[in-house]
């Protein structure tokens, strides 16, 4: 969208009601009435002008104040009717030359909305020259003229007339010019891939022109959702583009609101296909009612491409037969990258219908991000039409790497989990191919592929933001006095969201983190007595690698779609199973009991049976396998089981990390846990216990405790950045719809996970005795965020936690027992394998990371 602007001047803006009653000149009413709508209040704005223009008595005056109104009826969707004020405003004899720029400036701006680009260019390179030595009139036409310049994708121009722009505002003290300068900027920055600096200078510019108008804020916001999406945080970028379309809709800004539902549409193509058709169509009914034929193109297109990607093959075969016109008209536009993205979303369309295309469009290497990915998924799907394999590989592979260059310079765990959206394309048709070869190094490699993506970058401390720490705690107050899930929908939460995302995003670095391990070695480090389960899910497929140190690894295909079926709604029966007591409790156990055998015998004995006995079980799973409570399953029962977010992370983990010698034990108790103080203090005593093993007489001293008001969430990150082994003791809730904010309820709040990214050294081990926390939410199929990867993420090397509620008894009894295990130096998931042996109690504890 960007901005872009009418003629600034000054003057406080008044009703046309008190215009009338004060018989206010002309000229008066035109200065008022650009007030407004530089503070983008249109509906009123338009008013003013039309008043004006009443009253005007001179031909440069009515010039003028046309132009203006022209501008402002263009952006509430009366495109031929501002055109027509333009030209009529042109016409007229008695300009002055300033006047005459004035309004080929205002009719530029018009013929852009049209998305007439060329038309638009050389009406601002007319204005440009006529308003070459009037800053106050010159920084509004550079600016439109960047947008321009933005749309062909010329970023040299626009960053040359955002440079002037700006020198212009700031010769003129034009605070709310220069914030729009900034604004665009960012967009521009964008539109060249770095999206980390882009959001910097959005959430800068940002404040100005929210303290400017709701509208203006609303336009911020649609930009900024453009970027959150190409950075894969879709939810976010929905919620806004709605709240962008009411605010757009309520101005009556018909032709902005469909700009929010048409960049909505794009959005919803990522992971809602349906719903993405529907609103493009929708918004191509808007743009044609208003005569936005362009605009109209473009969201043609999008739901030419969710129909496409759908399941419907009548819906696909129309779509294809559409897609060429749609093309052309995407040409005629000027819109050459999205007449590409389409091409090539036809082809690889096509290549799945078994139809491949004779030749395909060359791939560019200016091309944005997205399309060249496409363009890289059509080549896979297409060499996989024609039975070759190795091509649609190597194909898919080239767009990873390509992407992976892009993602390097991320350190946010929210943005590097987000970003694995663009490549589920590439990645789906690499691992269908793997899948087919029945190679096991093969299978295992484009596992690691999708397992490690969002693993490659580790990140770089941040320096202390007190920023970032302020609005976190004002969060956190937020959080205790509303209730219910939706608090997320408090306007003052959402603010805070999006300052502390961006602070987040744009201020954590990262770095290349350890490369992909081969089957090989990985196959070193596992010995007779310890087995490798790769679970691989593509296009409803599952399938298993099994590999251990001595037979010959093994791919085992599985019923998918009767394990989900299984597994549909077991954390529900696990939680009831937890809370529940007497009659109905047994009957829900022996529910669960006969569930948790068949998930166990189709998920987990095939793929065991194939590679022998082992008393130690290595799980890399994907997202569809979330709800899976490993260590319930019978056949894992009595093993020793690490849940890790890679092979390649628990190959480098077990070959390069050492452990502490002497690890320093803490805890932390939060408010309203039944059993709270007693499981922390049962911990403390196995550790001094094992000192006084170890040394008698000499006592353990470096068990710290936290508790009561002690137990804030500053003092336990304190904590957390002193000790190895950390147990937190307390009630937590996972945030399905932004994960960083699951937390833990501590003295003074919660305890978020962005929270954790801020810990200059996390603990080597974190026992999480909370509920939910451990659960995760799903991104792009392999890429689950929640509590437990933030603490992974932040370097910790194994969390135990659970995924469901566990009775406060249960976790007191099981997790007092884990310490003693722990502080015989056992590795996190021997000890809780011990803890489960020796209590008798099966749990839905499990141990992440490398917990051996």
């Amino acid at each position: 969208m960007t901005m872009e602007v009418t003629t600034p001047t000054t003057g406080a803006p008044r009703s046309d009601h008190e215009a009338k009653r004060t018989s206010l000149t002309a000229e008066v009413l035109h200065a008022r009435g650009l007030e407004e709508g530089n503070r983008l209040h249109f509906a009123r704005a338009e008013r003013t002008f039309r008043l004006a223009l009443a009253r005007a008595r001179s031909d440069d005056t009515r010039a003028r104040v046309s132009g203006s109104l022209a501008y402002v009826v263009a952006r509430r969707g009366a495109a031929a009717e501002a055109e027509a004020l333009c030209r009529e405003a042109l016409a007229l004899r008695e300009l002055t030359a300033e006047t005459r720029g004035i309004v080929l400036g205002q009719f530029g701006a018009v013929l852009l909305d049209a998305a007439r680009l060329d038309e638009a260019r050389a009406a601002l390179d007319e204005a440009i020259e006529k308003l070459a030595d009037l800053p106050e009139l010159l920084g509004n036409v550079l600016l439109n003229r960047s947008v321009v310049a933005m749309r062909v994708h010329d970023t040299d121009l626009a960053l040359k007339d955002l440079a002037a722009a700006a020198s212009c505002y700031k010769a003129t003290g034009d605070e709310l010019g220069q914030a729009q300068a900034t604004h665009n900027l960012g967009y521009v920055l964008h539109l060249a891939g770095d999206i980390v600096a882009s959001l910097r200078l959005m959430a800068e510019a940002r404040p100005v022109a929210a303290a400017a108008s709701a509208v203006a804020q609303a336009v911020c916001d649609a930009d900024r959702a453009e970027v959150l999406r190409e950075a894969g945080a879709t939810i976010e970028a929905e919620r806004v583009l709605r709240d962008a379309a009411r605010v757009f809709g309520a101005e009556r800004m018909s032709q902005a609101r469909a700009e929010a539902e048409l960049q909505l549409s794009f959005s919803l193509l990522t992971h809602d296909r349906r719903e993405a058709r529907r609103v493009a169509r929708a918004a191509a009914k808007r743009f044609r009612k208003l005569g936005s034929e362009a605009w109209a193109a473009r969201a043609d297109a999008v739901a030419l491409r969710a129909a496409l990607a759908g399941d419907d093959a009548r819906t696909r075969a129309a779509a294809h037969d559409r897609a060429p016109g749609a093309r052309r008209a995407l040409r005629r536009f000027g819109y050459t990258s999205e007449s590409r993205a389409l091409a090539f979303a036809t082809a690889a369309a096509s290549s799945r219908m078994r139809q491949p295309p004779a030749r395909l469009p060359a791939r560019r290497h200016d091309d944005p991000l997205d399309v060249r990915l496409l363009a890289h998924e059509a080549h896979a799907a297409r060499a996989t039409a024609r039975g070759d394999d190795a091509g649609a590989r190597r194909h898919a592979a080239a767009g990873l790497a390509e992407l992976s260059a892009w993602q390097s310079s991320f350190g946010s765990l929210d943005m590097l989990s987000s970003v694995a959206m663009h490549a589920s394309g590439v990645l789906m048709e690499g691992v269908a191919g793997a899948l087919r070869s029945r190679r096991p190094d093969t299978l295992f490699e484009w596992s690691e592929r999708a397992r490690h993506f969002t693993q490659q970058v580790t990140p770089v401390r941040p320096p202390p933001d007190a920023e970032l720490a302020a609005d976190l705690t004002e969060l956190r107050v937020l959080r205790s006095e509303l209730s219910g899930t939706d608090w997320f929908a408090d306007r003052r939460v959402r603010e805070l969201r999006y300052r502390i995302a961006d602070r987040q995003w744009t201020n954590t670095p990262g770095s290349v983190g350890p490369r992909r391990a081969s089957l090989d070695e990985v196959r070193s480090e596992l010995d007779d007595d310890t087995a490798m389960l790769a679970f691989v899910y593509v296009a409803n497929r599952l399938s298993c690698l099994a590999v251990n140190g001595r037979a010959a690894p093994v791919i085992v295909d599985l019923p998918w779609e009767r394990i989900r079926a299984a597994t549909k709604g077991i954390h529900t029966e696990l939680e009831a199973a937890a809370v529940m007591s007497g009659s109905a409790a047994r009957l829900v156990r022996a529910s669960l009991d006969e569930r948790l055998g068949q998930i166990s015998r189709m998920l987990v004995e095939p793929a065991l049976a194939a590679v022998g006995a082992a008393r130690r079980v290595v799980i890399t799973s994907p997202g569809e396998l979330r709800r899976v409570p490993w260590m319930m399953l019978p056949e894992l029962r009595g093993k020793v089981v690490t849940v890790s977010r890679s092979a390649s992370r628990w190959f480098h983990a077990r070959t390069r990390e050492e452990r502490a010698a002497n690890p320093v034990p803490g805890f932390a108790v939060g408010p309203d846990v039944a059993r709270g103080a007693e499981e922390a203090e049962r911990g403390a005593a196995a550790w001094r216990a094992a000192a006084e093993r170890r040394e008698p007489g000499s006592g353990l001293t470096s068990v710290r405790m936290l508790s009561g008001d002690r137990a804030g969430t500053a003092d336990v990150a304190a904590l957390a950045d002193d000790v190895d082994v950390l147990h937190v003791v307390a009630h937590g809730e996972h945030a399905a719809y932004a994960p960083m904010l699951s937390g833990l309820t501590l003295a003074d709040g919660t305890l978020f996970g962005y929270d954790i990214d801020q810990i200059p050294r996390a603990p080597e081990t974190v026992v999480l005795s909370a509920c939910e926390v451990g659960r995760s939410s799903v991104r792009w199929g392999e890429e689950a965020v929640g509590m437990t990867r933030a603490w992974l993420h932040a370097g910790s090397r194994s969390v135990i936690a659970s995924p469901v509620i566990v009775a406060d008894d249960i976790a007191c009894e099981l997790l007092g027992v884990l310490h003693e295990g722990l502080a015989a130096r056992l590795e996190p998931a021997e000890a809780l394998a011990m803890a489960t042996e020796e209590t008798g109690l099966v749990t839905p504890f499990a141990a992440f990371g490398t917990g051996f």
